[in-house]
């Protein structure tokens, strides 16, 4: 190998150092996150599918959630099916234009929810929990700062 490739390798520039770090504290995150959604049976991707309809007051058009959660329209149908079948969203035709369709958060979505996300949100509160409130504001102001910049 060469000496120039074991310098990227070895001791990447700070940028990099601070976007893989960035990457691992996300991938365990996200880790901890769906540990907790596996052991209660439901699949993480499509909860949050049903959290992003719920942050649009319960209604949402699907190529608005699929920009919103950053999947290709394509895969936003793969997603909302089985959340159909389990009655916990409906698809209805737009109330104004008969060609859109409209994805509604269900009763039994809404329960789902309620009854999950609260101890959901503690899981994560626990992992972060080595951050006081300040460090939490300002690891956010960082990371607000980092996707403006990506806007």
């Amino acid at each position: 190998m060469t000496d120039k490739i074991k310098a990227y390798v070895n001791q990447p520039p700070l940028p990099t150092q601070t976007f893989f770090a960035l990457v691992d504290a996300t991938a365990e995150l996200v880790g901890i996150s769906e540990k907790y959604w596996q052991s209660k049976g439901i699949n993480g991707a499509r909860i949050r599918v049903l959290v992003e309809i719920a942050k649009q007051g319960g209604r949402i058009l699907p190529s608005l959630l699929a920009q919103n959660i950053g999947v290709t329209k394509a895969n936003i149908s793969i997603l909302l099916t089985p959340l159909e079948q389990d009655g916990l969203i409906d698809r209805t035709s737009h109330p104004e234009d008969g060609r859109k369709t409209v994805i509604s958060l269900t009763a039994e979505g809404q329960k789902l929810l309620l009854q999950h996300l609260p101890d959901n949100r503690q899981v994560v509160a626990d992992a972060l929990a080595s951050l006081n409130e300040q460090e939490l504001h300002q690891l956010l102001f960082l990371l607000g700062k980092i996707k403006r910049r990506e806007d």
